[in-house]
């Protein structure tokens, strides 16, 4: 089957996670891990306009473009057009930031970064998808695509609208392949039926899958007790058909060569590893979770400006994966900007709108029990 990106090595290097010295991202152990990738044959490397504050960007010019001939790694980068601008003048000129930053003279794949539920319509507001498709006549962009985080229903719908995009980036996993909130396998199929191939992003679930429940780790170890728990995420999305390539966020040297020992030899999933991954799957879905769908009903009625679906995915973090320090880091993001679980004055007007029946107000106070905010 040929598709775009059919010969690209299956690993990409997500630099949105790069080793940090404090503040900075520590330069001379990136670079190590960026040789070290480079000379195992891999050469895609995801980047974005916001990632590390802009630090990742800038990174790309000390870590590839003053070090490596242009045309021996391919760069990725995203417009983030939701994120706090007011006009199209402004959306549009942090194409020519994230150019100046890298030095890159071009970017062979170009984002709209984040797409999905009201986010899009920044995109559609300030023009940005003329503009791209402009720099891309013009070779700034080589490809031109978008990443995306919603229900397949509004994928379909923006591959109906837009079907010069040539590549999708995808959330998929071997815990959000049948999710009701992610979708993983619903708009992967969206995809393929749009003949679009797919840029795989969060594959490790953001680290939650590198250390699982004991339960599933105890499935991987009957199959290969020398894999790592990564290993068999990585190795479940890279089986995909139509795979441009997997992004791994990686940040240290160590995740680097478990990487390249997973996909230099890549071996997809047989029959007996794809049921090992599908009972795996089962353990984590089947923890007692709290039945939110991010409809955000309750959002819209609640007086204090809860972020209630943001803290209900750090409490369903906590039950499924047993790890707190990620659902610490999912709460702390979700309520980034206010709306913490203990502004809750169990009014209950969100427990009347939601379509879950969910006891919200005892939920926030489990939240805030369980993970100590």
């Amino acid at each position: 089957m040929d598709y775009l990106g059919k010969n690209i090595p299956k690993l990409g290097f997500g630099l949105m996670r790069l080793p940090m010295n404090g503040e900075e991202i520590d330069m001379e152990q990136s670079k190590a891990m960026v040789d070290r990738f480079m000379s195992a044959g891999f050469n895609y490397f995801d980047t974005a306009y916001g990632y590390i504050n802009g630090k990742s960007e800038k990174a790309v010019k000390t870590l590839l473009t003053d070090r490596y001939p242009r045309d021996s790694f391919i760069l990725a980068t995203k417009l983030p057009a939701w994120a706090g601008v007011k006009t199209a003048e402004e959306a549009k000129a942090m194409f020519y930031t994230s150019l100046e930053r890298t030095g890159a003279g071009y970017f062979d794949f170009y984002l709209m970064h984040n797409c999905g539920e009201n986010r899009t319509k920044c995109f559609d507001d300030f023009g940005i998808w003329e503009f791209a498709l402009k720099l891309r006549q013009e070779g700034l962009i080589k490809h031109l695509g978008f990443s995306f985080h919603d229900k397949a229903d509004v994928l379909d719908q923006m591959l109906n609208e837009h079907p010069e995009m040539e590549f999708v980036q995808l959330q998929i996993n071997y815990a959000d392949w049948q999710s009701a909130t992610v979708q993983s396998q619903k708009c992967y199929e969206v995809a393929m039926k749009h003949n679009k191939p797919v840029i795989i992003m969060e594959p490790v679930k953001g680290g939650l899958l590198a250390s699982p429940p004991k339960a599933v780790c105890d499935v991987f170890a009957e199959l290969d007790p020398s894999a790592s728990a990564a290993s068999w995420a990585m190795r479940y999305a890279g089986s995909l058909d139509g795979i441009i390539t997997v992004l791994s966020g990686m940040s240290n040297m160590e995740q680097v060569e478990d990487n390249l020992k997973t996909m230099s030899d890549f071996k997809p999933l047989d029959e007996r590893e794809r049921a090992a991954m599908q009972k795996a799957s089962d353990i984590i879905l089947s923890a007692d979770t709290v039945p939110c769908t991010s409809c955000r009903y309750c959002t819209e009625v609640c007086p204090k400006n809860i972020e209630v679906p943001g803290i209900l995915a750090s409490l369903n973090s906590y039950i499924s994966y047993e790890n707190l320090p990620c659902a610490e880091h999912s709460y702390e993001f979700a309520t980034r900007d206010g709306g913490t679980a203990d502004k809750c004055i169990s009014c209950k007007k969100c427990e009347a709108v939601c379509p879950q029946h969910i006891d919200i107000s005892e939920q926030l106070k489990r939240t805030r029990i369980v993970l100590g905010v």
